[in-house]
């Protein structure tokens, strides 16, 4: 894991954080995963329900519990480079630890783009009473992008050019407000999700 100083433009800090995972071999990994498993692929859905006028992706959706199952491998190898991503998140901003100790993961996304497609409307991670165990995003691009579909924060009018690798966390909060800018070349693969405040035990 090798940490990278995110683009900052007038406004710092934006509170984004980024790295490159390695290896990057984890990325293929994903992405087979992906095309291999054609039964568990379905249309893009957010809390919602589908509506592909606000997102246009092909998802698919897995539970923290199915990390373990045969098969899925690769996502407890991911995860561990995730959360050393997570530990260097939480050592830039120390206040961030007297809030809770203890997180936990919440259900991710491995999606894919075709041109034409994007996330279209901005949104947040955290915006209602069924999101408010949300505290942190996480997203992972899994291959470079010819052209297109970039990630964009509309309050830092920050724009973010996927490259294999590249892994995002930020709050969910309001304040990061974003969207995906439409994918005008080739595909677009990531793998996305949440990491919670923990449940009570």
């Amino acid at each position: 894991m090798e940490r990278l100083n995110t683009p900052k433009p007038n406004i710092n800090p934006n509170f984004i954080s980024s790295w490159i995972i390695k290896p990057t071999s984890l990325c293929d990994s994903l992405i087979e995963y992906f095309e291999f498993n054609q039964t568990k692929q379905k249309k893009g859905v957010t809390g919602g329900g589908l509506n592909t006028e606000k997102k246009d992706t092909v998802d698919i959706i897995i539970k923290p519990k199915e990390i373990l199952l045969p098969g899925n491998e690769i996502f407890k190898e991911y995860f561990k480079e995730l959360f050393e991503c997570h530990s260097d998140y939480l050592s830039q901003w120390p206040f961030i630890k007297s809030i809770s100790q203890k997180y936990e993961l919440g259900s991710f996304n491995l999606q894919r783009y075709t041109p034409g497609q994007h996330f279209k409307r901005i949104h947040t991670e955290r915006s209602g009473i069924g999101t408010l165990h949300r505290i942190f995003v996480f997203m992972t691009y899994l291959n470079d992008v010819e052209e297109g579909g970039s990630t964009f924060f509309s309050h830092y009018d920050l724009e973010i050019k996927p490259k294999k690798g590249l892994t995002l966390i930020w709050p969910a909060e309001w304040t990061h407000a974003h969207k995906g800018n439409i994918l005008k070349k080739g595909k677009k693969y990531i793998i996305t999700g949440w990491i919670n405040f923990a449940s009570e035990a």
